[in-house]
């Protein structure tokens, strides 16, 4: 990442070889890949889907400012280790309300600080999904500090292969990705609604938002949060069992099933749950390979 220029026309040409097949190849193994970045310089989340922050904050009885619509939402993570897309999720206790986040990211090249659109649009090298972990009964304690997040976000996964955005085709559009992001919890579907829609804050924007005040190193993540559709109606969505597009984490369909019913029915995940997050492209293949995970309890809580 810090010798993009250089590297890139390298990759091109290897990869060009590889599809003609004119250089020794070996058979694809994604289950056997480590995190395509086991570790970044920065890892910055955004929250550019503004439907599924006002559901989430409404499910903790919080108000919605009118500038969230207009001023991205964006917290600074934990970017010192990223798990591996098959790697398991440790957890300290099941009370902490475990979720999964099923988003898409970019990985930028250096960003100068004060960043225009444009010039944020350029730096974008890299496309992938993440897993972005919560530990949703832990966020309202530390919010209510004044001071952000730490014990409730813990290490996030990305997805086996990162791509260039030209390998997406017309599915990219140089901000956003238009497909469908597919969740699935222990091989039931929970959600795939469509990461170019609904998105309030497009990718240039939220890098332009990170570097407002700091320059970013090449290899800074930035996230989208959390993809979340409305409804065709308008309203908050429907789960994927009554026929709607679902979800990309459980706290929002807690919200609506509180919104809609009274109380929350759907438990967050369990010890020996098993998430799975996936995109296919039009012809049905995986792009980024997919991240399987299963939740498990951290060695030192094992009897």
């Amino acid at each position: 990442m810090d010798d993009w220029e250089k590297v890139e026309p390298r990759l091109r040409d290897l990869a060009e070889q590889l599809e003609h097949g004119s250089v020794p190849s070996f058979r694809f193994h994604e289950h056997d890949c480590a995190s395509p970045l086991p570790r970044a310089y920065q890892w910055a989340d955004g929250s550019a889907y503004v439907n599924h922050v006002e559901l989430v904050r409404k499910a903790r009885g919080a108000e919605m400012p009118e500038s969230f619509w207009t001023d991205p939402l964006m917290y600074q993570g934990g970017s010192d280790s990223f798990l591996g897309p098959r790697e398991a999720i440790p957890v300290a206790d099941e009370a902490h309300g475990i979720d999964f986040e099923a988003e898409v990211a970019v990985i930028t090249g250096d960003v100068p600080m004060g960043a225009s659109r444009e010039e944020a649009a350029a730096a974008i090298r890299l496309v992938v999904l993440v897993n972005d972990v919560s530990l949703r009964n832990l966020i309202p304690a530390e919010l209510a500090k004044g001071f952000g997040f730490f014990h409730a976000k813990p290490s996030s996964t990305l997805s086996p292969v990162a791509v260039t955005p030209d390998e997406l085709g017309d599915a990219w559009d140089g901000g956003k990705l238009h497909l469908p992001l597919r969740s699935m919890i222990n091989g039931r579907p929970f959600g795939c609604p469509d990461a170019g829609v609904d998105m309030t804050f497009d990718f240039p924007t939220l890098i332009a938002h990170a570097a407002k005040t700091r320059a970013l190193s090449a290899g800074t993540i930035i996230g989208s949060g959390t993809v979340s559709n409305k409804d065709r109606d308008g309203g908050p969505g429907k789960p994927v069992a009554e026929g709607g597009l679902g979800y990309s984490c459980i706290a929002e369909q807690r919200t609506v099933e509180t919104i809609v019913h009274g109380q929350a029915k759907t438990p967050f995940l369990q010890i020996g749950d098993t998430v799975r997050i996936e995109m296919k492209d039009k012809a049905g293949h995986s792009i980024f390979g997919a991240i399987e995970q299963i939740v498990t309890a951290h060695s030192s809580q094992i009897a």
